[in-house]
């Protein structure tokens, strides 16, 4: 009887684990759809560039409204961190496999993904840090030029 209760807390603890993590299943359970999740990024992208959009519109106005800010800049931070989310949880550690270095063909595609995909990240960390808009063509750039190199078009 102890074993099966013990047995229980312990599935209880990776259920309740399981259910707080935000990413896609890593089980794996086999069902991707990487053009979605591409469509996703560039989504993301297109709410960054809004929110910028927005915050510079509300900061330039004579009689500011900061619960409007506060709510443009979180909506700006929560997407950038969602993109980088998605490049990391999802193509990183999922969809992008470890190739080997002895074939360079497929060693280069393999650093070539992962250099891009760490450059998204990158230019979503500096959206988050800043109004600049350059950093959303950066991104609209290099989620192109990832989609380009993951389906080798």
């Amino acid at each position: 009887m102890k074993f099966s209760k013990l047995s229980l807390i312990l599935m209880a603890i990776v259920f309740i684990a399981a259910g707080s993590a935000q990413s896609h299943c890593e089980i794996p359970c086999g069902i991707y759809d990487d053009s979605a999740q591409i469509a996703a990024m560039r989504q993301h992208v297109t709410t960054i560039e809004k929110s910028m959009k927005q915050i510079i519109e509300l900061s330039s106005a004579g009689d500011k409204n900061y619960n409007q800010l506060v709510r443009w800049v979180t909506n700006k931070e929560e997407h950038a961190n969602k993109l980088q989310e998605t490049a990391i949880q999802y193509f990183m550690f999922q969809r992008v496999k470890p190739a080997d270095m002895a074939n360079t063909v497929v060693w280069n595609s393999y650093t070539e993904k992962l250099t891009l995909l760490h450059k998204i990240t990158v230019e979503a960390m500096k959206a988050k840090q800043t109004i600049d808009l350059v950093h959303v063509e950066s991104l609209r750039r290099l989620i192109t030029d990832f989609e380009t190199a993951y389906f080798n078009k």
